[in-house]
């Protein structure tokens, strides 16, 4: 067992990159993690607001989990800390179980990220279909928004309820009390972060907004909530290290929470070490990420953090600032430890209402909007799917939304896969028809080569395809794919290759598909694949794309004549 953690596979990204490590790459990864650092800091607060917790608890979380999971995880750019997935089970949890019961089911759900990373389950996080997990996306943007209203417009409403229902009918209630100088205040801090996304992906604009809104409330005086007013400040220092209290009566109300805990956070975390891969050309680890996910977690609520995740939204603006490797996470950790050390007072005057503001914004972003359009053009089953999901998360529990996505994943996978098998009469048409799908006859010219899939194509199988893409630099012009074989496809299978065409295409390669069955073509059909590929680029067998191919080429060689010329 010694033999299998010393090989390369068990190491962190972080001793692997400083094998190469140089004085330059140390300046980038400095540039990278202050930037991101001061880009967490206002979401670190507000995530911690959002699920009923201090400022402070949000900030220990991202200087600790920050720093380890950079150190001991699996990818190279991947920045973790407290996540918008986790709010609406976090604040759940504080409200029935109390702040001890978060800490221990923060504690659980990390073993359980520890267990799922060393016995190798890291991969089987992809077993969740794509309509569950845009289900959950959409649900919990839909959540942490409505958590904001109260604080974006000031209103004056003691305890706003942990029901979305009853949540929104004591909005509804109260909106009349709304302050103007708040809503004003959010207005300018939403206007604030739009401009400066669409400026340059490079401004911080979480930190150009934060740094406004607070200036103009401290020069201008306005009666507007503050970190300083609700909580009484940030207080400066090193966080204390506490070993939360271990209660036994709480463990099985606590399974269920531990469980969502740890899926959301291997979800989220896998999902954007994706992310991280394909902006920084790297491939992380999974099993390894979730042990430093696990590790995390577990020593996170001893010094008063929440649960932890990778974050998307600050791993792109890590890479976007020119990180490295896992060293810019761990000065993105130090840069927060700093600022807590040395600038604490001035956190005070932060108003509530631009962390509302900044909230919204991720709330937003995270909700995957544009793949609920792909989604209603696939099967109603589908559909159907995601819509539970969706329901459950934002009208039930998180908790139960976990739980119904797994079982309908599984029934899924069951019903799809049953209806792959087929009994038929061979016949002498049958034989006829199949001689244009075989390969063994025709001659694969050297400006193509050929890939097929074989057996259903659907989630948990989609990750085999990465082997198209693996050598890019050593693929011919032209890729077929074929799919004679495949016999059944669904949408998180469809979505990876359309990842596949369009990093083919990134780099100016074809991809022809041919031979696909009845429901694979019917889907594709339905999803508008062929805007994707091209209708040409979609043949009905082996034979056909050989020509497609042909002509592909010879476009091609006559694009290449004429820009020599």
């Amino acid at each position: 067992m010694a033999g299998t953690f010393l090989n390369e596979n068990w190491l962190p990204k972080s001793a692997l990159c400083l094998r190469d490590y140089s004085r330059h790459k140390f300046l980038l990864d400095v540039i990278a993690g202050v930037t991101v650092g001061l880009v967490a800091l206002p979401l670190a607060m507000a995530f911690a607001i959002a699920s009923g917790l201090t400022p402070q608890a949000g900030i220990y979380c991202a200087i600790v989990t920050g720093f380890l999971i950079s150190a001991l995880g699996g990818s190279k750019t991947q920045i973790g800390g407290p996540t918008g997935a986790f709010v609406v089970v976090v604040a759940g949890i504080v409200a029935v179980h109390g702040v001890d019961g978060l800490f221990m089911c923060t504690v659980m759900a990390g073993v359980l990220l520890v267990i799922m990373g060393v016995t190798g389950l890291g991969t089987a996080v992809r077993f969740i279909p794509r309509p569950v997990v845009i289900g959950f996306t959409n649900g919990i943007a839909v959540l942490i928004a409505s958590t904001q209203v109260k604080d974006l417009f000031g209103l004056r409403l003691d305890k706003v309820p942990g029901v979305f229902w009853g949540r929104m009918e004591a909005l509804a209630a109260n909106f009349r009390t709304l302050s103007f100088e708040a809503t004003a205040l959010a207005a300018f801090t939403l206007l604030t972060l739009i401009v400066c996304r669409a400026v340059s992906t490079r401004v911080p604009g979480p930190i150009v907004a934060l740094l406004l809104a607070t200036a103009g409330v401290y020069f201008f005086k306005l009666p507007v909530e503050t970190i300083g007013t609700r909580f009484g400040g940030i207080p400066a220092g090193l966080p204390h290290l506490q070993i939360p209290k271990f209660r036994t009566d709480l463990i099985h109300g606590l399974l269920g929470p531990a469980f969502t805990v740890a899926m959301l956070g291997a979800i989220e975390s896998l999902m954007s070490a994706v992310v991280s891969d394909r902006m920084s050309n790297d491939r992380h680890n999974p099993n390894v990420e979730l042990i430093g996910q696990g590790v995390a977690n577990v020593f996170s609520p001893m010094f008063g953090g929440l649960p932890a995740t990778g974050a998307i939204a600050r791993t792109a603006t890590n890479i976007r600032s020119g990180a490295q490797s896992p060293v810019a996470g761990m000065i993105h950790a130090l840069t927060l430890l700093c600022i807590l050390l040395f600038a604490a007072p001035l956190v005070s005057y932060v108003p509530m209402a631009a962390l509302a503001s900044i909230l919204m914004i991720v709330s937003y972003n995270m909700g995957e909007w544009g793949e609920i359009p792909q989604l209603l053009k696939l099967t109603k089953t589908d559909i159907s799917i995601w819509l539970v999901t969706f329901a459950l998360t934002v009208f039930a529990d998180l908790t139960v939304a976990v739980e119904a996505g797994m079982i309908l994943a599984a029934l899924l996978f069951i019903s799809r896969v049953a209806a792959t098998t087929t009994v038929s009469q061979v016949t002498e048409d049958y034989v006829e028809d199949g001689r244009v799908h075989i390969l063994q006859d025709k001659d694969i010219p050297y400006y193509a080569t050929i890939f097929r899939i074989h057996g259903p194509f659907l989630f948990g199988a989609t990750e085999k395809i990465n082997v198209v893409t693996e050598n890019l630099h050593t693929l011919p012009p032209v890729v077929i794919l074929r799919l004679r074989n495949m016999t059944a496809l669904d949408a998180t299978g469809l979505f990876a290759i359309e990842e596949v065409a369009r990093k083919l295409h990134k780099n100016r390669r074809t991809l022809i598909l041919c031979g696909a069955r009845e429901q694979p073509s019917k889907l594709m059909h339905q999803a508008e694949f062929e805007d994707v590929v091209g209708r040409d680029n979609i043949c009905d067998n082996v034979q056909d794309a050989i020509r497609r191919a042909e002509e592909v080429y010879e476009g091609l060689e006559a694009e290449n004549a004429t820009t020599t010329h």
